[in-house]
């Protein structure tokens, strides 16, 4: 079998392997997902008994669904056979499905694609802090697992499911659902009690939902969720969202014209954003408003409610200005703990703020004087990390000898390809800030922490795939076995840093290369700011070995404005994103070409998705002279097409600052007369006609633009997909891809 039809069926060699691990408070189990084998594309929930190292599974996803379809016809001979079947995927509705559960579903598939979530079965699920209870949807349903003894059932509820989450307490039940409909919308929050008895906290008409995340939460600032149990599982700190004021934008997939369009509220950038307000919501009926300036500050970016509690992060409309608050859940008031700022946009750390055992807040934050271009934790204003110190994420908790947990953060020190654990104490003493590093090996470490439990998953150039270790204290408990599929080859991408700005790059040869033959180049780019692609991670090269092998040299270039080296590294792309990109990537190549003489700069071609689709179809359109064919897969063709919170941080208010829009548009620069046909170079655009995300009209208004001017240009419309492209359709382009490739390169 090939690469592409492998990794399609494998799901790029994730399938079988854990994900979504959750360590009890008290480190007694290990709870996470995994599907049953290398194809299987249904994942199970599983736990691991730390005292025994024994693993065992917990709910089987095809086995509840089957059980549901012999209760509802005994006589059904196969469950499989049921529209949705065993392995359908939680958002596939069924044709004879009610309205409810198709908004569920609908729900469902949206939260999916936030969180590229393109697994069946369990999806995701929720336990409480000592992880006694799991609770998980299921084709609507609403199931609770007992990590304890080892119990199933469906729990009854009053519509479809959706992000159910017991309390503190393990007792009660909350869910999002739409009982009665409200127009296609998912907007009530509920809650089950421990004898069944089902209540509506929360619920409004169309346009408004309570206890889920709005698009730019999910999207841009990684808060998934929507609502807060209290510590007591009295009171639910909960999200109201009103879209009301959002334009209607209708997306509809051609390919299946019996199909209605399905119609979704987008921020547009410079339009109005939802409306979101906390409100305390006690379960005997009492309520209460959170407030702060909504008006100044209206993005809600972080919610964490512990013993303390509840902390909250805003930030104001261009993310210049945040404040850390402290919430009084008696009456709603609100206190600043930190201020956030920063000239070009805040950039929080993942996992703060919180509180620190001793009371004072932990933030994250950057800093930036007497020489220092750190990304550093604070409390209380006290630094805790030392400047070198690239802080990525704070993990949680890990017991020390002296009484007081220390914090465990990943990050990099020094090689931005490489992310390792370190041990930061948070009472600073006379020895100083005292961060100690965990993880030997080179490569890129992870890992989930619960009482004096540390699971650790760990990927290196060195070894196919993650492998997940759970250790107590020193001993090592043993791995979560995966049963993931090995990938046919082992790549070694030589890792360099080129020019005067240190920018991270690879190149891959074809595993034949013999030195001394010229090669045509494949630039494999995403370049957009928080995400990089130069990782120390043998999964991250397996698809570009392929394109090696195909007779290329493939190079990636991590340019200015990606995190892993200094915040003014990543921010000097404020305003500018265009030229600082596409210089650091042009000049990249140079430099490599300097050190790798087999790289044919003669002949070059650029492939992206997303960000990387805008940033390879500029690159053809401005530098014609270096890149002589694209393949922009999802571009964002005008940057008034797309999001407000992701666009506006970056490029400001279109109203303010038009002409930023206007360098940065690819419509703009396709208008543009061909001076010269032969530098007129051809791109192949690929886009799926059910993304959500960067909509269609992205590409289909870049290709009304070049075809209006003469530029060679081809369109792969994706019926049904997503930004995404799940399904292995992503993989079974390339093929089509390939042939572009070599017809003009």
């Amino acid at each position: 079998m090939n690469y592409p039809e492998l990794a399609a069926r494998t799901r790029r060699f994730n399938r079988g392997a854990p994900r979504s691990v959750t360590v009890a408070g008290d480190g007694s189990r290990v709870v996470f997902l995994r599907s049953g084998g290398p194809t299987d594309p249904v994942d199970a929930l599983w736990l691991l008994d730390v005292a025994t190292g024994t693993e065992r599974l917990v709910a089987d996803p095809a086995g509840l669904l089957a059980e549901r379809a012999v209760d509802a016809d005994p006589t059904a001979a196969d469950p499989d056979a049921d529209t949705g079947g065993p392995a359908a995927l939680p958002g596939t509705a069924p044709a004879t499905e009610t309205r409810p559960a198709a908004a569920a579903h609908s729900t469902e598939q949206a939260l999916r694609e936030r969180l590229r979530l393109s697994a069946s079965g369990i999806a995701s699920y929720a336990t409480d802090p000592a992880a006694r209870v799991a609770v998980f949807a299921l084709d609507g349903r609403l199931f609770r697992a007992d990590l304890v003894h080892g119990d199933v059932v469906e729990v009854a509820v009053s519509g479809p499911v959706v992000d159910p989450r017991p309390d503190p307490t393990g007792q009660r039940l909350g869910y999002v659902t739409d009982a009665a409909g409200n127009g296609g919308r998912v907007g009530q929050l509920r809650v089950v009690e421990a004898d069944g008895t089902d209540t509506l906290l929360a619920g409004e008409d169309a346009g408004v939902t309570w206890g889920l995340a709005e698009f730019v939460a999910a999207e841009e600032f990684d808060r998934f969720r929507g609502y807060w149990w209290a510590p007591d599982g009295r009171t639910i700190l909960a999200a109201r969202v009103d879209e009301s004021r959002l334009p209607r934008w209708h997306l509809h997939d051609p390919g299946d014209p019996a199909s209605p369009p399905r119609s979704v509220a987008y921020p547009r950038s410079g339009g109005p954003n939802a409306e979101v307000s906390l409100h305390l919501l006690d379960l005997d009926g009492g309520w209460v408003d959170v407030h702060w300036d909504r008006e100044t500050y209206p993005y809600l970016v972080s919610v964490e409610w512990a013993e303390t509690g509840p902390l909250i992060t805003v930030l104001r409309r261009l993310q210049q200005h945040g404040l850390v608050l402290a919430v009084d859940p008696r009456t709603g008031e609100t206190q600043v703990h930190a201020e956030l700022a920063d000239p070009r946009w805040v950039e929080p750390v993942a996992g703060t703020p919180r509180h620190l055992p001793d009371g004072r807040v932990l933030v994250g934050g950057e800093l930036a004087h007497d020489g220092y271009d750190a990304r550093c934790l604070f409390a209380d204003g006290t630094l805790l990390t030392p400047p070198s110190l690239y802080v990525r994420r704070v993990v949680g908790w890990l017991p020390n000898r002296n009484g007081s947990p220390d914090l465990l953060v990943e990050g990099s020190d020094g090689e931005p390809s490489q992310q390792h654990l370190f041990r930061v104490r948070t009472a600073i003493g006379a020895g100083g800030i005292d961060a100690r590093r965990l993880t030997a090996d080179p490569g890129w470490h992870s890992a989930t922490v619960g009482g004096d439990v540390l699971v650790v998953q760990s990927r290196s150039l060195d070894a196919a795939g993650s492998t997940w270790t759970v250790w107590q204290g020193d001993r090592e408990v043993g791995p979560l076995r995966s049963l993931a599929a090995t990938p046919p080859y082992a790549p070694r991408p030589a890792l360099e840093r080129v020019t005067d700005r240190r920018l991270p790059a690879a190149v891959v040869y074809p595993g034949n290369h013999v030195t001394g033959r010229r090669l045509p180049v494949l630039l494999d780019v995403y370049g957009g700011p928080g995400v990089q692609q130069v990782v120390a991670a043998r999964s991250a090269w397996l698809e570009r070995q392929w394109w090696a092998d195909a007779g290329y040299a493939v190079v990636t270039i991590d340019n200015r404005g990606t995190p892993g080296v200094a915040p003014s590294f990543e921010k000097v792309v404020h305003r500018r994103l265009a030229d600082v990109i596409l210089a650091d990537q042009a000049d990249a190549l140079t430099a490599l070409a300097g050190k790798h003489p087999d790289l044919d700069l003669g002949r070059v071609a650029i492939r992206g998705w997303s960000f990387g689709g805008w940033l390879a179809a500029l690159a053809v359109l401005r530098r014609p002279d270096l890149f002589r064919c694209a393949i922009a897969g999802a571009p964002v063709t005008d940057w008034t097409l797309y999001d407000t919170a992701y666009t506006e941080r970056y490029l400001g208010m279109p109203a303010d600052s038009p002409e930023v829009y206007a360098h940065h548009s690819l419509l703009e620069l396709a208008a543009e007369p061909v001076r010269d046909p032969e530098e007129a170079r051809p791109i192949l655009l690929v886009h799926g006609l059910a993304d959500d995300n960067v909509v269609a009209a992205h590409t289909l208004r870049l290709s009304a633009a070049l075809l209006a001017t003469g530029r060679p240009h081809s369109v792969v419309p994706l019926t049904g997909a997503t930004h995404m492209a799940a399904g292995g359709t992503a993989e079974r382009l390339l093929a089509l891809e390939l042939h572009f490739l070599r017809q003009y390169l």
